[in-house]
């Protein structure tokens, strides 16, 4: 009964928290629309997820979400210190080409969001045969470096979680 209501149980709570936050109140009104959003959407999109990708380590999930954060912490440390610090010329961009390994279109996604919500990182592109990912690195003295950090930190761990 429970999994026709909530086809997508993370998705409704990810909707839920969603709307929380975003109205900001915490009233019997906003929990009810919360509550509605939560079970229509989901139930409004089934149909639309027939091969709806299976996280298989719950607990690696929650430690990559948690690692993603920090390092977004750290980055932003890191992008302030170079525009403040550095001088136009000390500054090496980068277009950095990211071969994956990850199969399922979802972790790839996920992959490309996390390098794109990490300041100073942004993926720009993806190849036609989907194996490529175009980064480009505000400062990357050793782009060979940051392309092994982002497949050992992130496309690792993300093999671990959906494959």
């Amino acid at each position: 009964m429970l999994q026709r209501l909530f086809p997508h149980p993370l998705l409704s709570l990810l909707l839920f928290v969603t709307w929380m936050l975003l109205v900001n109140t915490f009233k019997i009104g906003s929990l009810v629309m919360a509550g509605i959003l939560a079970t229509v959407i989901p139930l409004l999109t089934a149909a639309y997820w027939t091969n709806r990708p299976k996280v298989r380590n719950i607990p690696a999930f929650a430690a990559y979400v948690l690692l993603v954060l920090w390092d977004i912490i750290i980055a932003n440390i890191q992008v302030a210190k170079i525009i403040l610090f550095y001088r136009s010329d000390q500054i090496k961009s980068a277009w950095i080409p990211v071969p994956i390994d990850l199969k399922t279109p979802e972790a790839i996604t996920l992959l490309a969001g996390t390098i794109t919500m990490t300041p100073g990182t942004v993926t720009a592109d993806m190849s036609s045969c989907g194996r490529v990912l175009l980064i480009h690195s505000l400062h990357a003295p050793d782009p060979d470096a940051i392309r092994d950090d982002i497949k050992s930190r992130y496309e690792a761990r993300l093999k671990r979680i959906f494959e």
